[in-house]
């Protein structure tokens, strides 16, 4: 599977791929098959991408969202204060997880032992089960460097690190939560030449929340960049989407976003107009791969993305089926 997965190159492939999927998980996850027997779909009816209903997000907060019978080798976390439930990914193969992540950097961003990588993700590095540091953690070592690292509140080292590197021209990655980046360009102002700087988003209740303009206008002064990076994953996802400037972002080619109509989740809107982020994230074998998220936001003519916001929780649609 893994082969195919991440060999795909044309829509048809990955339609082909997604529909197989559909009929896969609508029989052998108990979670979404009860969700489509829920909205009275028929497996039968679902022959294109606009036939596939959306698992709502949410449900990996209440349900074990499994397609597959065999050993949970590791359960990620989401993020959330005291007393929230958190969503809970089981997983059931890691080498898709971690196919995913290192097919999809070196897709946008090339050989990782190109780079430096420093990460900058305090809020994610002080609890258990995070996906992110997963992630990160194993770019690090692919990355084969003696400095990459990760940086918890020892600011005055990382700068030191980050003047350095830059200075003898090594080609850095530095990616971090959105209030920590905040919080290093306050310390100090950086002028940098060969580093790329990306944001995985969140103030975790450390800041006030900015739009994504007035956040990357900060960092873009406060590291004499142009451009600021962005990565877009979530807890439920194995896939990442990445954006190399202005918030636009693309996918690579087993992860597809589609816009859903806030009032009526079942149906799908045009090109340019703004709505709920649905995802496609055929990594997903062994969960759901078909998500209905809490983003907000809108596909460009050529398949990049943007995300607008969030919904609140009342805005949420058809989701108390099957919430116990």
């Amino acid at each position: 599977m893994n082969a195919q997965l991440f060999a795909l190159k044309t829509e048809q492939e990955f339609e082909d791929l997604a529909l197989a999927t559909f009929q896969f998980q609508a029989v052998n996850n108990p979670v979404y098959s009860e969700y489509l027997a829920h909205l009275n779909i028929s497996i039968a009816e679902v022959r294109c991408l606009a036939d596939i209903p959306f698992l709502p997000i949410q449900f990996f907060k209440s349900h074990t969202i499994l397609s597959d019978k065999n050993k949970i080798v590791q359960t990620f976390l989401s993020s959330g204060t005291t007393g929230m439930q958190q969503s809970k990914h089981h997983v059931t193969d890691l080498s898709l997880y971690e196919e995913s992540y290192r097919l999809g950097f070196s897709h946008f961003y090339g050989n990782i032992e190109e780079y430096v990588v420093l990460a900058l993700l305090p809020s994610y590095l002080e609890r258990e089960g995070s996906s992110l540091i997963y992630m990160v953690d194993d770019l690090i070592q692919k990355s084969k460097k003696k400095e990459s690292g990760f940086y918890l509140h020892n600011l005055d080292e990382l700068i030191a690190t980050l003047e350095e590197l830059d200075a003898r021209g090594e080609k850095v990655l530095l990616i971090g939560v959105s209030f920590a980046l905040l919080d290093l360009i306050e310390k100090h102002q950086f002028s940098l030449k060969n580093t790329l700087v990306m944001e995985t988003g969140g103030m975790k209740g450390k800041r006030k929340e900015m739009i994504r303009e007035e956040l990357h206008a900060e960092l873009k002064a406060g590291f004499g960049l142009t451009e600021i990076h962005s990565e877009y994953g979530m807890t439920e996802l194995l896939s990442q989407a990445y954006s190399k400037g202005h918030g636009i972002f693309e996918t690579p080619p087993w992860m597809k976003i589609l816009i859903r109509d806030t009032e009526d989740p079942l149906s799908l809107l045009p090109t340019g107009k703004t709505g709920g982020i649905n995802v496609i994230d055929l990594a997903n074998q062994n969960s759901c791969a078909f998500i209905a998220t809490q983003d907000l936001g809108k596909i460009h003519a050529d398949k990049s993305f943007e995300i607008l916001g969030r919904f609140d929780n009342s805005d949420i649609r058809g989701c108390n089926l099957l919430i116990s």
